[in-house]
């Protein structure tokens, strides 16, 4: 009786990853139309820039929209991420890195940042109901540590 919920639990795994693959292509194609499909409308997300949180969809597309302009052309990557998969919930976490070449024609490698992205089940669709992007910090210092690799 557990293997036909393993199955399950695999291919629901499989059709997360495949989301976050549509997300990453979206990003890279700077097409925020793209990236309203794997957000829940009431998403919250937690960034690594102000405020504290974003609350909605128009809230995490406009976060998006200011980092595109930021870039003339950008790249995403998401390593070693670990996905648990419920009924209706999932989660994900890992590693995630934004780059590319700014506005201002000078290239970056960017930063890596600890990625977790929170899936609830809405209509059959796996949508990202919450998603936290964060970086270490020095303690002594107060300041982030944005040097760190996977």
């Amino acid at each position: 009786m557990t293997e036909p919920k393993l199955v399950e639990q695999v291919d629901e795994e499989t059709a997360i990853r495949h989301q976050l693959h549509i997300m990453i292509d979206h990003l890279r194609a700077k097409d925020l139309d793209g990236l309203r499909q794997v957000y829940a409308p009431d998403v919250v997300s937690f960034d690594v820039e102000p405020p504290l949180q974003h609350v909605g969809i128009a809230a995490k597309l406009r976060n998006w929209e200011r980092a595109f302009a930021a870039f003339a052309s950008l790249d995403y990557e998401v390593r070693d991420l670990r996905i648990v998969v419920g009924d209706d919930i999932a989660f994900g976490h890992g590693f995630g890195r934004l780059s590319g070449t700014l506005a201002n024609g000078v290239t970056t490698a960017g930063m890596w940042v600890r990625a977790t992205f929170c899936f609830r089940r809405i209509d059959g669709d796996w949508l990202i109901v919450h998603d936290q992007a964060s970086v270490p910090f020095d303690v002594a210092s107060g300041r982030g540590v944005t040097d760190l690799e996977p």
